[in-house]
């Protein structure tokens, strides 16, 4: 231990410095998925955050209830041991405005109208046609002036982005 961690642990009381035992992303991954195998339930992710603050982001190709979010955050405190690290966990279901992380996300919203907002800035609804583990296409209506006509007429393209091009991507709610 050199430099500057060596200072802060310094600063610190002892009984703090014990207690900063950082909890394993990966370990709290394993216990959710296997928790979920079988299940309409998906992870979407997990943070761990400093102070030993556990998120898990969970969704579902139907709905999320929340015994299912209690059953888990059960499930994963039966797994920790209190007594090496202290922690919070907080689990809960993806809202309905979050931006999708994971492509099953995209998968299960085919059909549905979605805003997607490029790294290149530009910003477009429309209709989620077709996702797959690389890429997903939305389908937009634009007004377009065919040659010779006096109106504007709509009409569909498909255009495809991969995760990788988006800021991102969220299912559009719209009060009619």
């Amino acid at each position: 231990m050199y430099g500057i961690e060596r200072e802060r642990r310094l600063r610190l009381p002892l009984f703090y410095i014990i207690r900063l035992k950082m909890i394993d992303k990966e370990l709290i991954k394993e216990i959710v998925e296997k928790h979920l195998d079988g299940t309409s339930i998906f992870l979407v992710d997990v943070f761990v955050r400093p102070g030993n603050l556990i998120v898990v982001e969970i969704d579902s190709d139907e709905s999320i209830g929340i015994d299912d979010c209690v059953g888990l955050n059960r499930n994963i405190e039966s797994h920790l041991n209190r007594d090496e690290a202290d922690y919070e966990l907080e689990v809960g279901s993806a809202g309905i405005t979050s931006p999708f992380k994971i492509p099953r996300q995209y998968r299960k919203n085919i059909g549905n109208e979605v805003e997607v907002l490029t790294k290149g800035g530009q910003k477009l609804s429309g209709i989620l046609k077709f996702s797959d583990d690389n890429a997903f296409v939305v389908t937009v209506t634009k007004m377009v002036k065919p040659e010779g006509a006096k109106k504007k007429v709509a009409v569909d393209e498909d255009l495809t982005f991969g995760y990788e091009d988006v800021k991102y991507t969220k299912y559009l709610i719209r009060f009619k």
